[in-house]
């Protein structure tokens, strides 16, 4: 069974069609690289993945499910509390002239207790004799208005990155995207956010729950620093890091979420010869701990040198799929690299 499934996977934007028909399938514990030229869709195909684009076509699945949240009753009753409440809004600001006067003219006395009781009974009564399509119209308006509201705003955020990370997918950026003025460790422990439990009134009182994952945090942190080889710089500041050492943090804080999946755009960009060699060792360190990695590369030498499968890209299609030694060779890719003599 595949880990992730990605089938005909279609993006527009407007007239440009960024993605066209893509259908790619990862095994656990490969280390797959998806490669192309410059503009080939290769990022979209990362953003659509994680919740960052909304496919125009297409499905995307992470161990046989889709990577959104499903529509469930529980959900439709959200849906329908918030058109009812919009409702009773729309009736009460539609009659409030009304209301006003039974509240004000018939209730409020200077300087004595306003008596919230009777106006409420002389709201319910007034409201019981004066039934018909004008109070009808505001408390349909307002069930379709809220619940479809509702409804609009959910689907959006059904596969919002939120949502592909709670599933078990995490990525790092082609630009760097550290929290620089944090230290070391402190950008870890941000990575493990989406594991934790200890809720708002849990922190805020410090109650036990707090300080065991606190100390289980950090801990955690500490093993992934030093399996990354930032065993020495836990307390530096994440921008005094070489860059190849910010390189590796961003990996840390992405293996911090616990992914089963982990998505790496363009790990090698801006290292020596040295540390892209580095960098490899560290990638199958992460496929041997059971973690499949997806990731985008220009370099030949770190895709050809430790990937499982490649998946070529020219233009949105997928234009050849195989093993390295299959893929140095294929017409198709030479062409879109180098060009058609």
């Amino acid at each position: 069974m595949s880990l992730l499934q990605i089938n005909n996977l279609t993006l527009r934007f407007g007239g440009v069609v960024a993605v066209d028909d893509v259908t790619v399938k990862i095994a656990p514990h490969e280390i797959v690289s998806l490669i192309g030229p410059n503009g080939a869709g290769k990022t979209t195909v990362f953003n659509a993945i994680t919740g960052i684009y909304e496919p125009t076509a297409g499905q995307i699945l992470l161990n046989g499910q889709k990577t959104r949240q499903p529509l469930t009753w529980q959900r439709g009753l959200k849906f329908l509390g918030v058109g009812l409440l919009t409702a009773l809004a729309l009736l009460l600001l539609s009659h409030i002239e009304a209301l006003w006067q039974l509240a004000i003219t018939n209730n409020y006395q200077y300087q004595q207790l306003f008596p919230w009781g009777k106006a409420f009974r002389d709201a319910l009564a007034f409201f019981s004799e004066n039934t018909g399509n004008r109070f009808l119209l505001p408390v349909v308006l307002g069930l379709i208005t809220g619940s479809g509201g509702a409804f609009a705003v959910w689907q959006r955020s059904r596969c919002a990155p939120e949502i592909a990370a709670g599933m078990g997918i995490a990525r790092t950026f082609q630009n760097i995207r550290l929290f620089n003025q944090m230290t070391v460790l402190n950008n870890i422990l941000i990575g493990m956010d989406s594991q934790l439990r200890t809720t708002v009134w849990q922190a805020l009182f410090r109650l036990p729950l707090f300080w065991h994952e606190q100390e289980a945090a950090v801990q955690k942190a500490t093993e992934l620093i030093r399996f990354v080889g930032l065993d020495d710089q836990a307390s530096d500041l994440a921008e005094n890091l070489a860059y190849g050492h910010q390189r590796r943090l961003e990996i840390a804080r992405a293996l911090a979420m616990q992914p089963k999946l982990l998505l790496l755009d363009e790990p090698a960009a801006g290292l020596n010869p040295a540390e892209s060699q580095a960098l490899m060792e560290l990638i199958r360190k992460i496929r041997t701990s059971g973690i499949t990695v997806l990731l985008i590369e220009h370099s030949m030498e770190v895709v050809m040198g430790i990937s499982d499968q490649i998946t070529v890209l020219d233009h949105g299609k997928k234009i050849a799929e195989g093993t390295p030694s299959q893929v140095r060779t294929n017409p198709a890719v030479i062409e879109a690299y180098l060009g058609k003599s």
